[in-house]
């Protein structure tokens, strides 16, 4: 695991929770008070989820909460300062996602150690795409927080569903399209 996910996890917690929460968190899961992670340099799995798991005891909170706090993060804030255009050049979330491997492959390759997940696409249906999660760390839950964050940064509604350890099901929303004389669809209206 790269340092940079250990950094936004960071700032994640600390601009919801406080700093206090990060120390003690750190603390409880084997690191130094004041841990510092650099973007390149790497973690051991099993202390980044050991991480993960000090905080969701701290929080009192489930694992799908906080990688969702963390993936809300990363795509709206966090990954903005240095990966805005790879967000730009996409219209839908759904175009996103399916670049998303390109993604990880392109922006980790010169990053020596660099272990990114990997994906694999099918449809389902024509509103439904299946995301096959390729890692062998387990953490498939911050990809769903991920795509969640992503669904937010393009204002796109849609669910996500873990169907295996290692498979997303990811059911797009259809738009609706009202022709200018058909108010019966709006519901802002009583």
């Amino acid at each position: 695991m790269k340092g940079i996910i250990v950094q936004c996890l960071k700032e994640t917690v600390i601009s919801k929770f406080g700093i206090d929460v990060w120390e003690k968190s750190l603390v409880k899961a084997g690191f130094k008070a004041g841990t510092i992670f650099t973007p390149a340099g790497n973690i051991d799995d099993e202390e980044f989820k050991n991480l993960i798991r000090s905080l969701c005891l701290e929080l009192n909170t489930s694992c799908d909460k906080l990688t969702e706090e963390f993936g809300d993060h990363w795509v709206n804030n966090f990954s903005q300062r240095m990966y805005s255009h790879l967000y730009l050049k996409h219209k839908k979330a759904k175009d996103f996602l399916l670049d998303m491997d390109h993604i990880h492959v392109s922006t980790t390759k010169n990053i020596e150690n660099a272990h990114p997940p990997r994906f694999e696409y099918e449809w389902k249906d024509e509103h439904t795409l299946i995301m096959h999660y390729k890692s062998h760390r387990g953490l498939i839950n911050i990809l769903v927080g991920l795509i969640k964050g992503v669904g937010k940064y393009y204002n796109e509604e849609f669910t996500v569903e873990i169907n295996a350890p290692d498979v997303i099901e990811i059911t797009f929303k259809e738009k609706q399209n009202l022709n200018n004389n058909d108010t019966s669809k709006i519901s802002c209206v009583k």
